[in-house]
């Protein structure tokens, strides 16, 4: 599958939630088949909603479209590193593959602050982090620069 395909379609899901004053993180899940069965785009403003993450809303499309809470054969992509409850997520549904962009050096729980995923939860998905990391990384610079 190509990595930068999904990633683009995550980087247009950011942009709606940019668009929307949230902060610009999109995520899609893709079945092993490479459908995409998930989408999610950060809420949280709109919501008024801490757990409004993309990730989440993402996995709970998924889950729905397939009728269950096990995401095996999937992969994510993200446009910004999970955050620890992001992580968690990721290991509950047990899906396999995880692709990000930018690293999170705040929260990011797959490397930055914490790797969540070295730890004994009985699942660790493999992980690909830095995909399109620079166009990724300059849409969060772009959305806080605005902001400020």
């Amino acid at each position: 599958m190509d990595r930068e395909k999904y990633m683009k379609m995550a980087l247009g899901l950011a942009k709606e939630a940019a668009e929307s004053g949230d902060v610009p993180v999109g995520c899609v899940i893709a079945d092993s088949n490479g459908n995409i069965i998930g989408r999610g785009r950060n809420r949280r403003v709109e919501r008024s909603d801490a757990t409004a993450h993309a990730e989440v809303e993402a996995i709970r499309q998924a889950c729905a479209h397939i009728g269950d809470w096990r995401l095996e054969g999937c992969t994510m992509y993200v446009t910004l590193e999970p955050c620890p409850m992001c992580t968690g997520a990721i290991i509950n549904a047990r899906i396999p593959k995880l692709v990000f962009g930018a690293r999170e050096p705040v929260s990011g729980s797959c490397g930055s602050v914490i790797d969540l995923f070295c730890e004994n939860y009985g699942h660790s998905p493999q992980v690909y982090p830095g995909v399109m990391g620079k166009e990724c990384a300059d849409l969060m610079k772009s959305f806080f620069k605005k902001m400020r």
